[in-house]
């Protein structure tokens, strides 16, 4: 089968956006719109091995997911249940590393899209990181509020429930004892930084009496003009709450004591 029968092949099958690059001797480039969440595109190659056609990503798949995960973590858990599924599934060979499907009975575009379905579903488990991200600060943030700070002084997701019963502005933790409150947020995103800065101006609004902190996941969490909105509105905020942990912990050390 001709390279042009075979392109041809790949676009009734799989998308008109589809074409062959000769890259070598029985051996093309399979150009795709298909892409990684962050714009990168799959790598895919049509190469001939002894007496059969492979499509092959050239190991570009996993080391494209090491940039923001662990290798190791790819191996194990739920991230290699995924992608253990995702391999079966469509009969994709991870060899060494390098992912493969054959091309059987000259079947290109019913291979290419079996294997294009595979990697996607393999670069989910970059959602997976994400939600981890996630999950994983706000258990720091928990654990570094429980940490300095007594239980029986803390309440998680206060509202006003007198002014607002229906809590449409909340704090993520309170902290009481002092002549004040302390109302401490997480912003782990643009959406969470809105809704703080939203609540801290109601509050003033009202006319209740506290002081405010916010903490950032990390310096990629927000945008410039969110946060520096927040920032107008709240008495401190700390940027990276791992990197920013010791002046953290001074900062609740200086403003929960209670009174002497």
């Amino acid at each position: 089968m001709s390279a042009n029968t075979i392109q041809q092949d790949f676009i009734n099958k799989v998308s008109t956006q589809i074409s062959l690059s000769a890259d070598g001797k029985d051996r093309f480039r399979v150009l795709t719109p298909f892409q990684f969440e962050d714009g990168d595109e799959l790598v895919i190659v049509l190469k001939k091995e002894s007496e059969r056609w492979l499509l092959s990503d050239e190991s570009h798949t996993y080391r494209h997911l090491a940039y923001d995960i662990d290798e190791k973590l790819l191996y194990s858990g739920t991230r290699w249940k995924l992608i253990s599924k995702a391999l079966s599934m469509f009969e994709v060979e991870d060899r060494s590393g390098e992912l493969i499907l054959e091309v059987s009975d000259v079947h290109y575009g019913e291979a290419l899209y079996d294997f294009v379905q595979a990697l996607l579903k393999i670069t989910d488990v970059s959602y997976l990181s994400r939600e981890r991200v996630q999950s994983t600060f706000m258990e720091d943030f928990h654990e570094l509020l429980h940490e300095k700070v007594n239980t029986t002084r803390m309440v998680f997701g206060w509202h006003d429930s007198d002014r607002d019963p229906q809590a449409n502005y909340k704090v993520d933790c309170l902290i009481n004892g002092m002549p004040e409150p302390l109302f401490v947020y997480a912003l782990a995103n643009d959406n969470k930084t809105r809704d703080a800065t939203i609540s801290l101006y109601q509050f003033k609004e009202w006319g209740l009496s506290f002081s405010s902190v916010g903490i950032v996941k990390d310096e990629k969490a927000t945008s410039r003009k969110v946060l520096t909105r927040f920032q107008d509105v709240c008495d401190a905020c700390f940027i990276d709450i791992k990197k920013s942990d010791g002046n953290i912990r001074r900062y609740l050390d200086n403003n929960t004591s209670l009174p002497s």
